[in-house]
């Protein structure tokens, strides 16, 4: 299997503990990847630091790229990122992206994941929805995208808020086409 490169963007929606988790699992999931590449909003930092009371996002070995740099290579699809997550993922950022506005290096990401027809996996946190999120969700749809709400499974019997969080997590790796352990519904 060729190592996948995928690029996590880290919006400033609530739900840190999804991409904290996200982050954790790609570490231990390093043979099935080649790079990781991490753009987090000021925002995504802020909500960070107070849904999870520490700034660990600091402590990844991970590449990290400012929010405008426009220059990291998944700016540009000559450098063929297979995948890119959006986790949590802000109603403002899909609506961006759902009408082409590529005015940060999340949402030019994306707009390049869609048009080099790449996978894009949007996470979206909020609740309830807008006909206008419900719209935006239905255009990043149409664009190829792939609409994955944080809505937690308990058939896992989760014990946690780590493991509960952990199921949108391991549904986001599977739809990443990556290989791991996890919960199976009616497997032993």
């Amino acid at each position: 299997m060729r190592k996948k490169k995928i690029i996590v963007a880290i919006t400033g929606a609530s739900g840190s503990i999804y991409a904290k988790l996200l982050l954790d699992s790609l570490l231990k999931l390093s043979d099935q990847i080649e790079k990781v590449g991490v753009v987090m909003s000021d925002n995504a930092k802020e909500v960070w630091r107070f849904e999870l009371q520490n700034q660990d996002y600091d402590n990844y070995p991970f590449t990290f790229y400012p929010k405008m740099d426009f220059n990291a290579p998944f700016a540009s699809g000559s450098a063929k990122f297979d995948t890119m997550i959006i986790i949590p993922c802000s109603m403002g950022t899909l609506g961006r992206i759902a009408h082409g506005i590529s005015n940060d290096l999340i949402s030019r990401a994306a707009d390049v994941v869609l048009k080099e027809r790449r996978k894009l996996i949007a996470v979206v946190r909020d609740t309830p929805f807008s006909l206008i999120h419900i719209n935006n969700m239905k255009t990043v749809t149409e664009a190829g995208g792939i609409i994955c709400p944080a809505s937690p499974s308990f058939y896992s019997l989760p014990k946690t808020i780590e493991e509960v969080a952990q199921t949108v997590v391991s549904r986001v790796i599977d739809l990443a086409g990556l290989e791991q352990d996890s919960y199976r519904w009616n497997e032993s």
